[in-house]
């Protein structure tokens, strides 16, 4: 399939089609196809001037913005392989994506100066370009707008095939570490044509990226609009602001954009007087991810937004899309994640002995996508633990019903959503087991009305300790992004801790007793 196009090939032939055609565009400023081309290219040849090669990694680490869409554009016309950073993590963690993909450079927005300041003193930094957007602070640093400039042109752009990696999609893993997701070109190419098949969209569509740029969501919706050749609007707001959602989608007659249920609920929230001063007449598709979604809030959101239509997905990095419940089944089905995707893979659903399930049996989900990833980077245990021949899982336990609707049971060993990010109980026990009051924990995920579910620590402490709620919270600040720190914390004693004959914590027990806890305290 070395034929499919890179999205440098896509947006070098919609300059060659639709040069004047909007591209993209934040709150700052916009492209042009033309435009875009032109950038890309002058940013891929800057890149090789300061001695960057095909195959080289860059780290990204920026709020949404515009530039998010060069990058992205340059490093695959330049071969080189894009590493998106999400921003909320902390120096340590992103020191550790930096070093463990051999990052040969960074490119960050000015806010992060501070924090890429610390790492940068680390000795495994020193050979590493620093690249920042909107200024040049100080010695060291190289200006992004520097690269522009057209001088670079002398140096002649690498053969790119499709086949070949494009980025490092880091998640984090169940050991606490985060696992590089190897994408290549043909993947994205494929995921890009099959949401366009799938889900109608055409060159005349307008979508609102609202989900950070680094995350799967925004790229793979941006390389489908690019494919085709629509507009990306960039939602560049630092915080999710409700209101200026709806002012942008009525301004820029946005006709899709994905949202989590959290900022769905923060939407309808708003008073009935705010919410009709927008005009949503042209918001014609919807999609909601990453959590479950009550039937009244499905309602809802099709009430207001009359003329559209919602879908639901599941996927993850790195299997891609796996399942959609389609707009006519969203109240049909309530709590399914849907079926297969159109000419995109088949699912199975087997035992711990690789044996396909009953219908209503629950098993791990296995899917066989034509856009799976290639592996994870330097990691071939974990790859390997992937994979059953064709057929890749990660991890996620699921039914399938007698209609064939996939049905979701425990979430990728036990991962909470919340607000949309994935949170891994593992990672966040393994920092509360370091203060030393604790004796035991355990990390789940208990129902929440606004984020779909709240990170929770249920602790044991060492006989004669005490610790508070807000002691262990300031603990995990210092080494936790913001949205992995316990939002609430119970302290219980070791017997009341429930464990599997060989001693393992049955976290699903713990999320039960809490959660009936919470229904009863409500």
């Amino acid at each position: 399939m070395d034929h499919l196009l890179t999205i440098s090939d896509a947006v070098a032939t919609q300059a060659s089609l639709y040069p004047a055609k909007l591209g993209a565009k934040d709150s700052r400023r916009t492209l042009t196809y033309a435009q875009w081309h032109e950038r890309a290219t002058n940013l891929a040849q800057g890149l090789m001037g300061i001695g960057l090669q095909k195959g080289d990694r860059v780290g990204i680490l920026a709020y949404n913005r515009i530039e998010w869409m060069e990058i992205y554009v340059a490093l695959a016309r330049a071969g080189m392989i894009a590493v998106p950073i999400n921003f909320r993590l902390t120096a340590p963690e992103i020191s550790y994506i930096l070093d463990n993909c051999e990052a040969d450079a960074l490119i960050s927005g000015p806010e992060f100066n501070d924090i890429v300041g610390s790492i940068r003193k680390e000795a495994s930094a020193s050979n590493r370009h620093y690249v920042v957007l909107d200024s040049e602070p100080d010695s060291g640093w190289i200006g992004y707008e520097n690269l522009m400039r057209p001088q670079a042109s002398e140096f002649t752009l690498p053969e790119v095939h499709s086949e070949e990696t494009c980025a490092l999609l880091y998640t984090s893993g169940t050991t606490g570490r985060p696992k590089g997701v190897i994408r290549n070109h043909t993947g994205n190419a494929l995921i890009a044509l099959a949401t366009a098949l799938e889900m109608g969209f055409t060159r005349d569509d307008t979508a609102l990226l609202v989900m950070p740029m680094c995350h799967a969501n925004s790229i793979y919706f941006a390389m489908t609009f690019i494919h085709i050749g629509g507009t990306c609007i960039i939602d560049d707001k630092k915080s999710f602001d409700p209101e200026e959602l709806l002012a942008v989608l009525a301004k820029e007659k946005v006709t899709f954009t994905s949202l989590v249920p959290t900022h769905y609920i923060m939407v309808l929230a708003l008073p009935v007087e705010v919410k009709s001063r927008y005009d949503m007449s042209n918001v014609g598709k919807l999609l909601v991810s990453s959590a479950p979604v009550r039937k009244e809030t499905k309602r809802a959101i099709l009430d207001y937004f009359s003329n559209g239509k919602l879908y639901e997905l599941y996927g993850s990095t790195e299997a891609g899309w796996v399942t959609l419940l389609r707009p006519d089944e969203q109240l049909e089905k309530l709590g399914s994640v849907g079926r297969e995707w159109v000419a995109s893979g088949l699912i199975r659903i087997v035992d711990e002995n690789g044996m396909d399930v009953p219908d209503g049996q629950v098993g791990e989900l296995f899917s066989r996508t034509p856009y799976v990833f290639s592996g994870y980077w330097k990691n071939p245990e974990k790859t390997a633990q992937a994979f059953r021949g064709e057929w890749c899982s990660v991890g996620d336990m699921g039914r399938r019903d007698e209609d064939g609707y996939i049905w979701l049971v425990d979430r990728k060993n036990n991962m909470i959503i919340s607000g949309g990010e994935n949170v891994y109980p593992s990672e966040v026990e393994s920092v509360i087991g370091g203060l030393s009051k604790v004796k035991d924990v355990a990390v789940i995920g208990l129902p929440d009305e606004k984020w779909g579910e709240r990170v929770h620590a249920v602790i044991v402490l060492h006989d004669g300790q005490q610790a508070t709620e807000a002691e262990v919270q300031a603990w995990c600040r210092t080494s936790l992004a913001g949205y992995k720190t316990p939002r609430s914390v119970s302290f219980i004693t070791d017997a009341e801790m429930p464990r599997t004959a060989t001693g393992k914590i049955l976290h699903r027990a713990l999320r039960q007793q809490f959660s009936a806890a919470r229904d009863v305290a409500a």
